[in-house]
């Protein structure tokens, strides 16, 4: 007896079509669901992933009761004079409603593996939150929503309770796959029940192997994984979407590409205060064209304020005015888009879009120049970072330090007004860290904006930076020249947040006298006391060793001293010191001293005690917080 393999077509019909209903809703819904605020979203959610949990005769019969004669839907469609129940649409419907769960979950939880800051780059760049979806959010969730899509066919297909409900078993209309094995069962025709199952069994786990390999197929060639750092061939590119990144002539100048000069310093003017869950962040600063450091310890709200600047986070309330341009101002209510604000970012994962090639990142902010002028813009961004041979790669194939002139690139290809730096450099080694500082500053040189550079090195934000801010718990302690931000931090705070090792609480014994609690001594200050200051300090750097101790004639602040330990860097040694009387232990220490280990080499064979000289122009009186 030949078998009727109608029910073969009904369900590849069906299936299909319910998996590309799906597939559309499936993705509207779990998109929708990751931006939205909405009170009902728990609820929402409930209802979207209720058929998953359902008995399938449960969602037939509440199918039935919304298609039905009588039902709204039902009603509906009688006045405009077709019927959906005991039809092959009525199969479509069931497998769509089933297979959503499916399709929306994975969807959601692709979308929800993506890199907010991946997300959060590509608007500073320019793009909308359209472009994002189409050019970032979708291609990086395609292995997640491959994988939705396989099971939402596969569930389609196996479909049963909820169709044999609403569509019947209608031989040659709505009899699907499952239908016809339950019914040749029934009927005691295993070889035809057998038959139908293998078929089902065939198409649901091909289209589940072909996924994987599809997805195994797409992370080694994106992403990298299992796949060694190869060098690509200056040709496997040669044009990336109108932007080529090799077709440089030996010896050929690129032309310079940046006709919008801004003929006078721009200035930044900012004032805003976001409430956090452990302070209120309250910033408030002006700078003009120039490289100013945001130093501060972890969680003091650095990376809060670089946010609120490039429009990724609204503060509560304040202001922030570019070059005379309002970008946010909420007794105005003015709050300009990140895209629409000119800023460039560059975080400290990098953020590079791993599906995206070098010369593709770059010019992702350029989508509004002509295709000329955006190779050109690309190609000089690459030279500007030493990486003109590398623009067909993909961010995977390079180093940490290579990803991160890209980043920095990228970042600057647009002309920003204002350039934001967030800890670049803290996921480099020492080495590299020192090669890229050289290489941010000659690209900075040319850079006419403004950048704000936040870390949490005193140092690094030294060699690189003018200016200083310096924030504690939400609130700027110090602003300024950087020289005088370290050389008179005011408060313990501040000179501990900029690198000071050495303090002692005080008693004034008169106006140029202090008694060190914590040292056991008596200082001479250059600066007179004042009634609030409470402590003392000293850098480590700037405590000096005399070549012999005379009480009658050595300077003022001269104390015997006894090394307690040492701890060693490559070129510098700390001494722990005690003042006064030998150590008991090795935490019984007053100062730390830190020396060039030329000078340590010198030092060490002298007997002890030796001679600790704490200058009263070193000294920094502090007041407390």
């Amino acid at each position: 007896m030949v078998t009727e393999l109608t029910p073969l077509w009904i369900s590849l019909k069906t299936a299909g079509l319910a998996t590309i209903a799906t597939f559309i809703l499936g993705i509207t819904a779990a998109y929708w669901m990751l931006g939205t605020q909405s009170p009902w979203k728990l609820v929402i959610e409930s209802i979207f992933i209720a058929p998953l949990i359902l008995p399938p005769t449960v969602v037939g019969f509440l199918l039935l009761l919304l298609f039905g004669k009588n039902g709204p839907v039902g009603k509906l469609t009688a006045e405009l004079g077709f019927t959906i129940v005991f039809t092959w649409y009525a199969a479509v419907v069931t497998a769509t409603v089933v297979s959503f769960p499916l399709m929306y979950k994975t969807a959601l939880g692709a979308f929800e593996q993506v890199d907010r800051h991946l997300l959060q780059v590509a608007q500073t760049l320019g793009a909308s939150k359209r472009y994002i979806f189409w050019r970032v959010l979708l291609p990086l969730s395609i292995p997640g929503i491959v994988a939705g899509t396989t099971l939402a066919f596969a569930r389609s297909l196996g479909e049963f309770g909820a169709t044999l409900m609403l569509a019947g078993n209608i031989p040659g209309q709505t009899q699907t796959i499952p239908m016809a094995i339950y019914f040749a069962t029934e009927a005691g025709a295993m070889q035809e029940a057998w038959l139908w199952v293998s078929i089902i069994l065939s198409l649901s786990l091909s289209g589940i192997v072909a996924a994987n390999m599809w997805q195994n197929h797409y992370e080694t060639r994106v992403q990298g994984r299992h796949s060694p750092v190869i060098a690509s061939s200056p040709s496997a590119h040669p044009s990336i979407g109108a932007v080529t990144v090799s077709q440089q002539e030996p010896g050929q100048s690129l032309p310079f590409c940046y006709p919008e000069q801004r003929k006078n310093a721009p200035g930044i003017e900012v004032k805003l205060q976001k409430q956090l869950a452990q302070f209120t962040l309250d910033v408030a600063f002006t700078a003009q064209g120039e490289t100013v450091g945001l130093l501060g310890a972890s969680g003091s709200g650095k990376t809060m304020t670089l946010r609120c600047l490039a429009g990724v986070e609204t503060p509560t309330q304040g202001r922030i005015i570019l070059n005379g341009r309002t970008l946010f101002d909420s007794q105005r209510n003015i709050n300009v888009p990140s895209h629409e604000r000119k800023v460039g970012l560059v975080l400290q994962n990098y953020a590079l879009f791993p599906h995206l090639t070098v010369a593709e990142n770059i010019a992702f902010g350029l989508r509004h120049l002509p295709a000329h002028r955006r190779s050109i813009r690309v190609r000089q961004q690459l030279l500007l970072v030493n990486l003109e041979k590398m623009g067909d790669r993909y961010p995977h194939q390079l180093s940490g330090g290579q990803q991160q002139r890209v980043a920095l690139a990228r970042a600057l290809a647009p002309e920003p007004d204002i350039l934001l730096l967030d800890e670049p450099f803290s996921a480099l080694d020492t080495h590299l860290r020192h090669e890229l500082e050289k290489q941010l500053l000659k690209t900075l040189a040319s850079y006419q904006g403004f950048t704000l550079f936040v870390s949490h090195n005193l140092e690094e934000a030294y060699r690189l930076c003018q200016k200083l801010l310096v924030l504690n718990q939400g609130k700027l302690v110090a602003t300024g020249d950087k020289q005088a931000v370290f050389d008179h931090p005011n408060t313990l705070t501040i000179a501990q947040l900029t690198g000071c090792k050495n303090y002692s609480p005080i008693q004034p014994i008169d106006r140029h006298t202090v008694w060190a609690l914590d040292w056991q001594c008596t200082l001479q200050t250059m600066a007179p006391v004042s009634s609030s200051q409470t402590h003392i300090g000293v850098r480590a750097h700037q405590i000096r060793f005399l070549d012999s101790f005379d009480q009658e004639h050595s300077p003022i602040n001269t104390f015997p001293g006894w090394v307690v330990w040492t701890s060693e860097t490559p070129h510098r040694m700390t001494v722990y010191l005690k003042l006064g009387k030998p150590p008991l232990n090795e935490d019984d220490y007053h100062l730390q001293a830190e020396v060039f280990k030329e000078k340590w080499e010198i030092l060490r064979q002298r007997p002890q005690p030796w001679p600790v000289c704490l200058e009263p122009r070193r000294l920094m009186l502090l007041h407390p917080g």
